[in-house]
């Protein structure tokens, strides 16, 4: 007895084990893909008609039914039915119970070329989406970095995490800033490379009917179309490529999560949370606790493995299509859900945080944070830099081992003396960082100028990118 609920009974005289449809089904996941697939369904329709193979109203009747099942969707009232094993079965199966014009949908179109449009369609708006909250998350650092910049505050940078120079709070904030302006560029490349219809391309090797892949295209609002069918339906480069643009980006997100899981301990204390944005204990009434941070930055690992995982799957794969290729949209629905919420949480986070300016301050004017401006004001009087860092160098040495300050050591070295003593003094260093992109009070301003101008550049590329 053939079995009439699957897509290729004809073949088979048996139903499908029950273990095979659960493994083999996509819909619990594939089904958020039904705009993309109803509207592929639209385009190919509307092609098969300008060729000739459906007449004119039954391609009518096809985007009628088209819209009952896009409103049933939407709606919440779409019922599933046994053989529905994605979202591409479910819409078809739909249609031609509304319509017997349904039965010729499937025409000249294989599975294989119409998911992979399916999924660049959801990949180029999903990414372009992504970049949206990106940008958001920049105005918000940006807008904290001018009201941090206006109030002079001053915090102590770091490597190693040690204390290294002080700089202004802005130009922390903003080193964040241009980071993520390189995950805008990412992520719009990476639509960019989604941005090709693979529709035509059939099941590998085309088809003898005459269709025209340029037409569904152009209604799709495509850039191009595809050049080889059996790279067509088998390329998942525009996956992994927005996989890496995801994990790149959590990756800055996970520092920015990392920073501010440490200033909100008692040991920095340079931010006190807002306690909309922070968790308490179950047992400590004294906590308050930096989830939001910490899982920015737990979930990173996560993005890092739906990446290395899709890499995995591909790199075995013959041409053209198999069935591995199925792994790859829970890993990007999932980093684009992961990323998503991220942002926005963090945003919140950064939006309302209160930064300590006397603690940070405190940490600013350690006089060893001078250290680099003592052997460059020996370097502007003629001493070698190796030399002038030793005598600096030994100087810092002295005053940890002993009880005699380091301006006092300073003031008292014959290649120094009080003047150079002065450079230790709160706020004297910071001010001296006056090189292109540096970070004291002076470029900083120069550079939120130009971050303000990368911000208002990127909306508009990325409009334009959506305008297509």
């Amino acid at each position: 007895m053939e079995s009439a609920d699957t897509l290729w009974h004809g073949r088979f005289d048996t139903d499908p084990a029950d273990v095979l449809r659960r493994i083999n089904d996509s819909l619990r996941f594939d089904q958020r893909m039904f705009r993309e697939d109803i509207a592929g369904s639209r385009a190919h329709a509307s092609m098969l008609a300008s060729v000739g193979l459906i007449t004119a109203s039954e391609s009518e009747a096809i985007a009628a039914a088209l819209d009952v099942v896009e409103a049933e969707f939407t709606e919440g009232r779409f019922k599933a039915a046994p053989g529905d094993e994605d979202i591409h079965t479910a819409v078809e199966r739909r249609v031609s119970e509304i319509t017997p014009a349904g039965a010729k949908l499937h025409t000249g179109r294989s599975r294989n070329d119409q998911v992979a449009a399916d999924l660049r369609l959801w990949t180029r708006n999903a990414l372009a989406g992504i970049a949206g909250a990106v940008v958001g998350l920049q105005r918000t650092l940006l807008r904290r970095a001018q009201q941090a910049q206006d109030a002079g505050i001053v915090l102590a940078g770091y490597t190693h995490l040690q204390q290294a120079q002080p700089v202004m709070l802005a130009h922390h904030l903003l080193a964040h800033g241009w980071a993520l302006s390189r995950d805008v560029d990412r992520l719009l490349e990476a639509r960019r490379r989604s941005d090709v219809s693979p529709l035509g391309a059939g099941a590998l090797a085309g088809t003898s009917l005459p269709l025209d892949p340029a037409l569904t295209a152009e209604e799709l609002g495509f850039a191009t179309v595809f050049e080889n069918s059996l790279d067509a339906v088998s390329d998942r480069d525009f996956v992994a490529d927005a996989l890496y643009a995801l994990a790149m980006l959590g990756t800055h997100l996970s520092r920015v999560g990392e920073e501010l899981v440490l200033w909100a301990t008692a040991e920095f204390g340079f931010v006190e949370l807002d306690d909309a944005f922070a968790t308490g204990s179950s047992m400590l009434p004294q906590k308050k606790n930096p989830d939001i941070a910490e899982l920015a930055r737990a979930k990173c690992g996560r993005l890092i493995g739906h990446l290395t995982g899709l890499l995995a799957t591909l790199k075995g794969l013959p041409l053209a299509y198999a069935k591995d290729l199925q792994e790859d949209k829970e890993p990007l629905f999932d980093a684009v859900d992961t990323v998503r919420l991220t942002i926005a949480a963090l945003d919140g986070m950064i939006d309302t945080v209160r930064f300590n300016e006397e603690r940070m301050a405190v940490a600013a004017s350690s006089p060893y944070a001078a250290a680099a401006d003592l052997a460059e004001w020996l370097v502007i009087r003629g001493t070698p830099f190796r030399e002038a860092h030793a005598t600096v160098g030994e100087l810092v040495r002295r005053s940890l081992g002993s009880q005699e300050s380091l301006s006092d050591l300073v003031a008292g070295d014959e290649r120094l003396g009080p003047d150079a003593a002065e450079l230790l003094e709160p706020g004297v260093s910071v001010q001296r960082r006056m090189s292109p992109g540096a970070g004291g009070a002076k470029p900083v301003a120069q550079q939120i100028k130009r971050f303000s101008d990368r911000l208002e550049a990127d909306t508009s590329r990325l409009e334009q990118a959506i305008a297509g």
